[in-house]
């Protein structure tokens, strides 16, 4: 009986059994796993330094003012697939004229307008002998809008502009009057920022000025936009892994820098730390980068009185040195 009721029983547990089957893949047979895309392909520095700028040509769109010892244009062009507007001033005379490119900080783009609060910067450039190009960057009517993870569609904007100065300027058409190989950068703020991005990338700039400048480290820039925007910006930047963060913060790149750099910042900026730009200063002069650097007593995050006249004064001075001593030579 003992034998019959084991027989019985395995003969159950073979019609219930059902052995477990497994729902993992085979491995591939002589194939390879393809990797997700990249998402941060692109914005790297070193991408950014491979790649062409500069397709196309600058319009001047209409005469905006006259009267100012100047001509003041209404200009646009090209940066990739969008259209970038702009004003230009351009003193008297047949030049060449050396260029500075003048770029605005951060304003609610719902209430910008193309001669905004840098206007009389480029004005004063332009009387001391500059050709000055402001451009709208992407996002400010109106210019287009268009891809701008931590601003970098903006930095392509202005080496794309960079690169049509080069290969139009003193040839017949709208640049005519500017000299291509004598090109300088200023920046305010976010301006500031974008700056410091391009100078990593192109070896075209001979000299720039930073006033009251982002940082180089974008980790440190978007948790304070977050701060300043209630946690309404810079929320995708905010998101972003530190490994790609060393290929896309500029302040990973400092000794690719080719350009003479002036750092100013106010003492009282309740904005944008003046410490970061004391560090910028330090990092430059260890890596023996040619850079001077300013602080100014009293002076908020936009300068105004006396403060503003002498860093205008000196910024002059400093683009005389590196931008017409030098194409004289």
């Amino acid at each position: 009986m003992k034998r019959v009721a084991a027989f019985l029983l395995i003969v159950i547990v073979l019609i219930f059994y059902r052995p477990a089957t497994s729902t993992a893949l085979p491995p591939p047979q002589g194939g390879t796993i393809t990797p997700p895309p990249d998402p941060y392909t692109g914005l790297g520095i070193d991408d950014l330094t491979a790649r062409f700028y500069g397709r196309g040509e600058l319009i001047i769109d209409q005469i905006l003012d006259t009267s100012l010892g100047f001509t003041r244009y209404l200009i646009s062009y090209p940066s990739d697939d969008l259209t970038i507007y702009g004003f230009m001033n351009v003193p008297p005379g047949d030049g060449p004229f050396p260029v500075i490119i003048a770029l605005h900080g951060y304003i609610d783009p719902a209430v910008y307008d193309t001669l905004d609060y840098t206007t009389h910067y480029a004005d004063d450039f332009t009387r001391a002998g500059y050709l000055v190009l402001h451009p709208n960057l992407r996002g400010y009517w109106p210019s287009d809008g268009g891809p701008n993870l931590f601003r970098v569609g903006m930095a392509v904007d202005v080496l794309n502009l960079i690169g049509i100065v080069q290969q139009t300027g003193g040839l017949p058409g709208a640049l005519q009057q500017a000299d291509p190989h004598s090109i300088g950068l200023w920046g305010h703020s976010m301006g500031g920022g974008i700056s410091l991005r391009v100078l990593t990338v192109s070896p075209d700039v001979k000299a720039a000025v930073l006033y009251g400048a982002m940082s180089g480290d974008e980790r440190q820039n978007f948790a304070k936009i977050q701060e300043w925007s209630g946690g309404t910006r810079g929320l995708d930047e905010v998101a972003v892994p530190d490994s790609a963060l060393l290929r896309i913060s500029p302040i990973y790149f400092l000794d690719q820098i080719q350009a003479a750099v002036s750092i100013h910042h106010g003492e009282s900026d309740e904005l944008v730390p003046l410490q970061w730009s004391v560090d910028l200063c330090a990092q430059l002069t260890l890596l023996n980068q040619p850079v001077g650097c300013f602080t100014y007593s009293g002076q908020p995050h936009t300068f105004y009185g006396e403060g503003d006249q002498l860093f205008i004064e000196r910024t002059v001075a400093f683009f005389d040195t590196h931008l017409k001593e030098k194409s004289d030579q």
